[in-house]
């Protein structure tokens, strides 16, 4: 099902045995956080996160009571795909107890979602959600319901420059709409300009993340180098993008899930950081070496190529990637 149906389900009440997965990880967020706060959940849920995936243990905590007669959440956040037969016993040891609850919070793909969810049926009075980037009418919607609940006065021009400059970005308008309410007075372009940062940058990263997951970028790329982008300064952005992905690999081998302070120096919002370690945990680091070397060779061939063939060549490096991919 779709968000819409999701949502009117959930006014009737939490369903037991959910599967969220698709190309918007803001609502996986989202979902979770509700899950915890309507379940006043925090202290007894059980959490696993990505290589930190443990069978027996969330097979156990589904199988016994809450301690203090509450609910028992067991919240799964992964890129990886759980064995068939080990999703089956979780789903049926959650259908044992209606106080049990179960989300999984898939960041792979969604065709290789396609799998789970035939284990998330009506046979197994469970149900699966899948999201997708938002457009402007739900990002309009979204943005207006977050302006009532800060009781912010922002013009309806005001409020649609700032979902373009943001590029329809649902987690930075929340977060750019709560800093405006602080200002406490009438919000217009002026303020947005000053104080909200264009996704320019973002859109450049937007598109490193689509090249990683195999989708098409030729129109944003097209875009990007028309408004003066420079091919090298995507090059390096891209390698840099790499390290990342190098660096979240080895620290969640390490360590079973996310620090992005600990990674990076400093600490990258949720839903970036889940983003970053779905991808480094679907890539081999084989793979990721691959790329790195057609990277360091394509910057020493467009640098000795003539003008007129260096964005073509750059194309070709970036065909090159997903073959690899």
């Amino acid at each position: 099902m779709y968000q819409q149906e999701f949502e009117k389900l959930l006014k009737e009440g939490l369903p037991n045995i959910v599967l969220l997965y698709g190309e918007n990880s803001f609502f996986l967020d989202h979902y979770r956080k509700l899950y915890i706060d309507k379940l006043n959940a925090k202290e007894e849920m059980l959490e696993q996160l990505y290589d930190s995936y443990n069978f027996e243990q969330a097979r156990n905590y589904l199988s016994q009571g809450s301690l203090f007669g509450g609910v028992n959440l067991f919240v799964l956040r992964s890129a990886k795909k759980v064995p068939k037969k080990e999703l089956e016993q979780l789903i049926e040891s959650t259908k044992r107890n209606p106080s049990n609850y179960f989300l999984y919070l898939y960041e792979g793909s969604s065709r290789d979602a396609k799998s789970l969810v035939s284990s998330f049926g009506k046979k197994n009075s469970a149900i699966s959600v899948r999201f997708f980037e938002a457009n402007y009418k739900q990002a309009n919607e979204f943005a207006r319901g977050i302006v009532q609940e800060l009781g912010l006065n922002i013009s309806p021009y005001a409020l649609n420059y700032l979902l373009s400059t943001l590029n329809f970005n649902l987690a930075l308008i929340q977060k750019e709409l709560e800093k405006l309410a602080i200002l406490n007075e009438p919000i217009e372009v002026a303020h947005i300009d000053s104080l909200v940062y264009s996704t320019a940058p973002l859109a450049v990263e937007k598109a490193i993340i689509s090249l990683f997951k195999k989708e098409d970028i030729t129109t944003t790329i097209n875009h990007l180098i028309e408004l003066g982008e420079d091919i090298f300064a995507l090059l390096r952005a891209i390698e840099r993008f790499l390290q990342q992905l190098f660096l979240f690999n080895a620290y969640i081998r390490l360590n079973g899930a996310p620090n992005s302070k600990e990674i990076l120096g400093y600490q990258l919002p949720k839903f970036v950081e889940n983003e970053r370690a779905a991808l480094a945990n679907r890539i081999k680091p084989a793979t990721l070496l691959k790329i790195y070397q057609i990277l360091l060779e394509a910057e020493l061939l467009i640098k000795t190529s003539p003008a007129s063939t260096k964005e073509s060549l750059f194309y070709a490096t970036l065909i090159k990637i997903r073959e690899v991919l």
